[in-house]
């Protein structure tokens, strides 16, 4: 079967907040919301300076996506993005579509001016830590920290 990665379209919403539930249950700091899910991904594809989000389709069924944020770093003193969500379905995963989806990812920034992607992952996810240092990402020696507001 073909597999095409696109933008996302709002009539995606659905299908986008049934792979962040897998993924947010995954993880170990967040838990599914779907209306939560429902209003970012509607502000991130309603206005393309908030970021971008792309799908894998295949069969016309998204299988895959990717979340870009985008902001400006002071240290580069340029345009950098985080890659805030990437989950591809149980069932398509080892088949390549997430090293196409972060492939493309990695393009749509580039054409964005931006100059670097962090992304955060699970300590414990160490399949998503290889995969990612696969495709060039390195392990910084930044620590996360969070103030919920």
């Amino acid at each position: 079967m073909d597999l095409c990665i696109e933008k996302a379209a709002q009539s995606d919403i659905p299908a986008l907040c049934e792979l962040l539930a897998l993924l947010f249950s995954q993880e170990v700091e967040f838990h599914p919301d779907p209306a939560a899910q429902r209003r970012g991904l509607a502000a991130i594809l309603s206005d393309p300076g908030i970021g971008l989000i792309l799908v894998a389709r295949q069969g016309g069924a998204i299988t895959g996506m990717v979340n870009l944020l985008f902001t400006v770093s002071t240290a580069l003193g340029e345009r950098v993005a985080l890659l805030e969500d990437m989950v591809v379905a149980p069932a398509h995963r080892g088949s390549g579509v997430g090293d196409r989806l972060l492939k493309a990812a990695i393009e749509q920034a580039r054409r964005q001016g931006c100059c670097r992607i962090t992304l955060l992952t699970d300590r414990v996810n160490e399949a998503a830590q290889r995969f990612y240092a696969r495709q060039g990402f390195q392990a910084s020696t930044m620590l996360p920290m969070r103030l919920p507001l």
